[in-house]
C-alpha cells in the first residue's frame, strides 16, 4: 500500500488542467484517484477519457464512474431516449470530441451512438468496468456520496454513488470514515456561488471547484493522518459562468 493518495477532482474536459495536475503526481509514492466525471462540458472528453484509462492501465489508478460517465452509457445504449437529456448536460461536446465538430446536426441520435460504439469498443469496455467507491484507510472515495441513512453504507443503491446531493450533503456522517466526493461544486455547497476551495464538514470533503464553469480544479494529497497539500488550479480562460 502506497503511503498518499493523489485525488483529482471532476476534470470535465479541462485537459489542460488535468495534465498541469498530473505534473504533481509521483506513481512512487502516490495510489492516483480519479473522482470521475472526465467527459462531457470541455472540448477535450476523447483525451481525458484516453488519459485516465493509461493511467489506470500504466499505474494503476483508480478511476471512479462519474454521473457523466454514466450519461454518456445510458446514452449509447438508448440515444434517442437520452439524447436531449445528455445534450443538456453538455455530452454534445464528448460526441463532437469522440467524431467531429457538427456531427449532432449531421446525424441522427441513433447514428452517433452506433458510430461511437463501433469506433471505440476498448474504451466502453473500460467506462462498463469503472468503480463506483474506492475505499482507502479511514478514507472512502465516490463521486457524489453514499446513503447515510444505511447503517452500512456499503449498501448503498449503486445510482446514488454517482448522483446523490443534498441527502448526503445535509446527512449526519456516522460511518466512521472521511469521504471524499466531487459531483457538486462546491462554489454550491458553499452557498454563494463563489468559493472554490475545498468544503469541509462533518468528515466529507467535496473538491469540485466547478472549473469547466470558470472555477477550479482540485488535486488533493492525503495520507492516513489527513490532507498534506491541496493543489489548486483555476480556469483561466474564461469567467465564472455556472451554467448548468
Amino acid at each position: 500500500m502506497k503511503p498518499y493518495v493523489y485525488v483529482i477532482s471532476d476534470i470535465h474536459g479541462e485537459l489542460a488542467l488535468f495534465e498541469k495536475l498530473l505534473k504533481d503526481f509521483d506513481p512512487v509514492i502516490h495510489q492516483l484517484v480519479l473522482i470521475g466525471d472526465l467527459n462531457d462540458r470541455g472540448k477535450k472528453s476523447k483525451d481525458c477519457f484516453l488519459l485516465g484509462k493509461k493511467l489506470v492501465e500504466k499505474y494503476h489508478a483508480i478511476y471512479l464512474r462519474g454521473n457523466h460517465e454514466e450519461y454518456f452509457l445510458q446514452f449509447l445504449n438508448s440515444p434517442e431516449d437520452w439524447y436531449q437529456a445528455y445534450v443538456q448536460n453538455g455530452g454534445k461536446e464528448t460526441m463532437e470530441s469522440l467524431l467531429f465538430k457538427g456531427c449532432c446536426e449531421e446525424y441522427s441520435p441513433t447514428e452517433i451512438a452506433m458510430t461511437i460504439r463501433s469506433y471505440y469498443k476498448q474504451l466502453l469496455q473500460f467506462l462498463v468496468e469503472r468503480p463506483l467507491y474506492f475505499e482507502w484507510e479511514q478514507y472512502i472515495f465516490v463521486h457524489a456520496g453514499v446513503d447515510l441513512n444505511k447503517k452500512d453504507w456499503k449498501k448503498t443503491n449503486p445510482p446514488d454513488f454517482i448522483w446523490v446531493r443534498e441527502p448526503f450533503h445535509q446527512g449526519k456522517n456516522n460511518t466512521g470514515k472521511t469521504i471524499v466526493f466531487g459531483h457538486t461544486i462546491t462554489p454550491l455547497l458553499y452557498g454563494d456561488m463563489q468559493t472554490t476551495a475545498l468544503w469541509i464538514s462533518d468528515h466529507k470533503i467535496g473538491i469540485d471547484g466547478g472549473a469547466v464553469f470558470g472555477g477550479s480544479v482540485h488535486g488533493v494529497i492525503f495520507n492516513k493522518d489527513g490532507i498534506v497539500q491541496d493543489i489548486e488550479y483555476h480556469k483561466l480562460t474564461a469567467g465564472w459562468q455556472p451554467n448548468f
